[in-house]
């Protein structure tokens, strides 16, 4: 009789290695190791390899990078979706990807339980199983995390060296990692203590700051619809794209963050997230927006954002209100067409030009030399009916304060015009 298949997301770390070893031990199921390759930097080949060496019947990787930038990073970047103010969700808007990729090789095995290595304190363990019952409720989860016998990473890492499984991480240095194209995070360690600064030693894909170049980078960024199609004019695809700016943006010491974060089960977190190619990207197209969307477009998708931000990080993404967003987002975005020119220095990323065919700002209108297109003295009568309900207000304090005589003497003073000084 053919055994129980479990599909395991694996990354080789060690949560995930120990994972595969344990499942061996405690299950009598052949477990199928899914590492999707969502940009991190990384060996696949020794994955897979390590995978099979450790018990998996059988190993896939998959590289997910193009449909991770532009079915999940692009609508967010289009939202302007960022959480708390901060965090770019990179790895939010990785995990329900992730997770559909691992229903997918689920069904194509036959199997009806997938394992993952999220803590039960994470959001990640929420991410990943909204999705899964989203797009298969009958495939069972099986988190070891939530009942085994081990309470903290050091004791995995006993585990480890007693089970002879390769492992990278000590004791010294301990800190939980999640890279993707977009980001990487670090959480754990001596970062538990909001006390202590972060050290210069844990960054992994930016310079800091005070380490960068002293002279300043330019980068010109082509957008259609909302979505960045070139760099410096040349058109590339969203991998190339994005693998450049991270590259600039690494090199110029910007998008590291340190947060202390409200996760969705209920508890405060710290994590120091870099986003380098990201910071540029956000700050690019929000600039872009201000020449292009009208003030009320503009306010409304504000709020939109923030709520888009939490679907996004509550692993929410297979959802109808999430898809409305998107479409409303879509619309938005039809005229955010054009060109932005980016500085970067010493940590920041500021718009110093930009342009676009579809531009709302209008230099005769807003200049303040001689124009000929714009009747100052228009402004009064406008400012008379948009102030109207605070002179009436006006009245209405005056009547009660100072009787019917104080009001009729207010009354035909402002309504009837009022004395003016030019």
């Amino acid at each position: 009789m053919a055994k129980e298949k479990v599909v395991l997301a694996y990354s080789g770390g060690l949560d995930t290695s120990i994972i595969m070893t344990w499942l061996k031990e405690n299950y009598d199921y052949d477990v199928i190791a899914v590492c999707c390759n969502a940009g991190q930097n990384e060996d696949f080949d020794a994955i897979e390899k390590k995978a099979m060496a450790t018990g998996a019947a059988k190993a896939y990787t998959l590289d997910i990078r193009e449909e991770f930038i532009t079915d999940y990073i692009w609508p967010t970047l289009k939202a302007g979706a960022v959480y708390e103010g901060q965090y770019m969700l990179g790895t939010s808007m990785a995990r329900p990807l992730m997770a559909k990729k691992l229903v997918e090789i689920a069904e194509k095995e036959g199997a009806y339980y997938i394992a993952h290595g999220c803590t039960g304190k994470g959001n990640d363990q929420v991410r990943f199983e909204t999705t899964i019952k989203a797009l298969n409720p009958a495939i069972k989860i099986i988190a070891p995390w939530r009942f085994w016998d081990f309470h903290s990473r050091e004791e995995l890492i006993e585990y480890a060296k007693s089970h002879n499984i390769p492992i990278n991480q000590t004791e010294e240095k301990i800190y939980s990692r999640d890279e993707n194209i977009w980001h990487i995070s670090h959480e754990g360690g001596e970062l538990e203590n909001p006390w202590n600064e972060h050290l210069d030693t844990i960054h992994v894909l930016s310079v800091p700051p005070e380490k960068a170049p002293d002279e300043d980078t330019y980068v010109e960024i082509d957008f259609e619809k909302g979505i960045p199609v070139a760099l410096d004019g040349e058109k590339t695809d969203p991998v190339s794209l994005l693998t450049k700016l991270n590259d600039l943006g690494s090199r110029n010491g910007i998008g590291t963050i340190d947060i202390i974060e409200n996760r969705l089960v209920g508890m405060k977190s710290r994590g120091v997230y870099e986003t380098p190619g990201g910071t540029i990207l956000f700050a690019a197209h929000a600039g872009l927006e201000q020449l292009i969307l009208d003030r009320d477009t503009t306010q409304y998708k504000n709020i939109v954002a923030q709520k888009f931000s939490q679907l996004v990080y509550d692993g929410l993404w297979f959802t109808p209100l999430r898809e409305a967003i998107s479409a409303f987002v879509d619309v938005t975005q039809e005229q955010v067409t054009g060109t932005v020119r980016m500085k970067l220095y010493k940590g920041s990323a500021t718009v110093a030009a930009r342009k676009s065919p579809y531009s709302l700002y209008n230099e005769e209108f807003a200049t303040f030399s001689k124009d000929d297109v714009y009747n100052q003295s228009d402004a009064e009568g406008f400012i008379n009916l948009f102030s109207l309900p605070l002179k009436i207000r006006a009245i209405q304090k005056q009547t009660i304060e100072g009787g019917a005589k104080s009001h009729e003497t207010l009354e035909r003073k402002i309504l009837k015009g009022g004395e003016f000084i030019r």
